[in-house]
């Protein structure tokens, strides 16, 4: 024992036993791994069989467990390693039961990855108005998965949309995927689908003016008994209807105020003027830019055919070819009527086109007048 390093633990138990069997057992030396050295030693002087059987179990003693002796024969040894396996198989299988209790803490510590609440992964919830071609209104929530399942849509696709990216895409966009158009006109975000609609802040400005501009279209008594066009399309125009009034109404309302600033400078120099003026060139300047991004936004979606074409055979029985685009449907009737709509969609998006371009062109009008204005007030100061 005394070439045992300072590194190693060494514990001895002595027995208290007195059968016959302890007699006959010799010294045993077994080492076991510790926390702070490489190995450690227990060693069992003349103890009988039973009570080592709860000092195995409980160091947990593996198939990878060596039994060392000091002694430098080789016939000791071997018989040390005959002894501890012998001890092992008495204990009642105690490698099955340390297997059994390690792939136990194994399953309880493992976390259930498909579970999104074990990872503790918030999904958020959209409150929206639901909107149906029969003009019935309701409020619901619904978590970005049911929605993903129930638009057939991806989650890329919904950062369009979604009203908590309103910094990062603020930018005008009309999203045409497979069962859905995404519609995205400043604070006006919805999902048009065939058989619903479904808008985001519906109590800000857009969304508000939205409604109140769908709804009296979904009333057949304001067909005046033309045929209906598809839901999808209905909710498209409006909601290009209600962006394009909305920026007339603050051009109508602007272009009278700047008018009478022109009118009054440079002769009449007061500090509540020149703000005054200062107000409406910010005012101009954001009429012009939003009315330049939804021009813009029209102009892309006219010059690319397919997107007009993937609108038109929505909820039919076509597809378009690839290559030269074409429409091919199993109805022949079904071809003719989305020919027809495209026919349809090209006009209205070259109608609301024009009133954008003219909406834009007047801000850039007014904006242009109130910066020679303040150029000509501040060479009357230098003067």
């Amino acid at each position: 024992m005394a070439a045992l390093s300072s590194s190693l633990h060494l514990l001895h138990f002595n027995s208290q036993s007195s059968s016959s069997i302890s007699s006959l057992l010799p010294d045993y030396l077994l080492f076991y791994p510790s926390q702070s050295s490489s190995f450690s030693s227990i060693f069992l002087q003349n103890t009988d069989i039973s009570p080592l059987v709860p000092v195995v179990s409980t160091v947990k003693l593996s198939s990878r467990l060596k039994c060392l002796t000091q002694s430098t024969e080789a016939e000791e040894e071997d018989r040390l390693l005959s002894d501890s396996e012998s001890l092992v198989s008495d204990g009642g299988d105690v490698r099955e039961d340390v297997k059994a209790q390690q792939q136990q803490q194994q399953r309880i510590v493992t976390p259930n990855y498909s579970d999104s609440n074990s990872l503790g992964i918030r999904e958020p919830v959209y409150e929206v108005v639901e909107v149906k071609p029969n003009g019935i209104v309701s409020t619901r929530k619904i978590n970005r998965r049911q929605l993903l399942k129930s638009s057939g849509l991806r989650p890329r696709d919904v950062r369009s949309v979604d009203p908590s990216l309103f910094l990062t895409n603020s930018m005008p966009s009309l999203l045409i995927r497979e069962d859905a158009i995404l519609l995205n006109l400043g604070s006006l975000r919805a999902i048009a689908m065939q058989e619903r609609v479904l808008i985001f802040d519906y109590n800000c400005k857009g969304g508000k003016a939205f409604i109140d501009t769908l709804l009296p279209r979904l009333n057949p008594r304001n067909n005046n008994g033309g045929p209906c066009m598809p839901f999808e399309l209905e909710v498209v125009e409006a909601a290009l209807l209600s962006r394009v009034q909305r920026l007339e109404q603050r051009l109508i309302a602007i272009e009278p105020r700047v008018q009478a600033l022109l009118e009054v400078l440079p002769n009449r120099l007061t500090a509540d003027v020149l703000e005054e003026l200062r107000i409406s060139k910010q005012t101009l300047v954001e009429l012009g830019s939003r009315a330049g991004a939804l021009r813009q936004m029209l102009l892309d979606l006219l010059e690319d055919p397919h997107e007009i074409r993937r609108i038109c055979i929505m909820g039919r029985n076509c597809t378009l070819v690839r290559g030269n685009d074409n429409v091919e449907c199993s109805v022949p009737l079904e071809k003719q009527v989305a020919e027809e709509e495209e026919e349809e969609i090209e006009m209205l998006l070259e109608n609301y086109l024009q009133r954008c371009e003219s909406c834009h062109g007047q801000a850039e009008r007014l904006l242009d007048s109130a910066k020679e204005m303040e150029d000509s007030i501040a060479v009357n100061l230098r003067q």
